[in-house]
């Protein structure tokens, strides 16, 4: 089994603190804070990981698909779009859109592939206390 790992260090109250967000590999680091989550301010958010996350496993799931069927893309660029909304419970991810464009020689263009990506939002846990998923 692979174990992945990422870290999250938050300073002071939620509207006035900051942290830093880290991906286990070190090849990641940012600074986040309640503007940058909620208000569109400077800096990245958990949220925007989930996307890159998201769009960048279903991009490989859909190499392996086009790949097992003898078609091996030349590019696959997925764009991710998180919508964060509000519920009684909290924040919570109401919807992930992907947009996917894809080179694929001696291929139609297809619509509505399925691309099975354990990142999707069906399959991800809902967290305690925070109403959503995560």
């Amino acid at each position: 089994m692979t174990i992945r790992e990422a870290e999250a260090q938050w300073q002071g109250s939620l509207k006035e603190g900051s942290g830093r967000l880290r991906l286990g590999s070190g090849v990641f680091e940012g600074a986040y804070s309640f503007p940058s989550r909620f208000e569109n301010g400077p800096g990245t958010n958990p949220e925007e990981l989930i996307a890159a996350a998201h769009a960048g496993c279903f991009s490989m799931a859909l190499s392996a698909i086009l790949g097992s069927g003898g078609h091996i893309p030349v590019r696959i660029h997925t764009v991710a779009k998180v919508h964060l909304g509000t519920s009684t419970a909290g924040p919570t991810l109401t919807r992930i859109d992907l947009e996917t464009e894809a080179e694929v020689p001696g291929l139609a263009p297809p619509r509505g592939i399925p691309a099975p990506c354990p990142i999707g939002e069906g399959n991800m846990p809902r967290l305690p206390g925070f109403g959503g998923r995560g």
